[in-house]
């Protein structure tokens, strides 16, 4: 982003080339994507790859997408077992039933 801010102020300034580098820049992970990883990794107990998606985002948006990510999968599994989403998420975390 920085990058492309200072290519920008060099055009505007007329210094610099305006020529598009051909290199592509990585395109930054989301939070979603970050949640996704750090929890199948967390399934997998792969130690590597929760450190890795871990760091892709803050803590506050990696635990805002894997409660995003738990409040899908209790629906999809609700909707798959005909059973409410509380039941699911007790049975789930091994809770009796309410």
């Amino acid at each position: 982003m920085f990058d492309r801010m200072r290519r920008y102020a060099e055009r505007v300034r007329g210094t610099g080339d305006t020529q598009v580098p051909e290199r592509r820049e990585k395109r930054p992970h989301n939070l979603f994507e970050a949640a996704a990883v750090y929890v199948a990794a967390r399934a997998e107990d792969d130690q590597d790859r929760i450190e890795e998606a871990a760091g892709w985002v803050s803590p506050e948006a990696l635990s805002f997408g894997v409660s995003e990510l738990a409040c899908r999968a209790v629906v999809t599994l609700a909707r798959e077992r005909g059973e409410s989403p509380r039941t699911v998420a007790r049975d789930l975390l091994g809770l009796p039933a309410a």
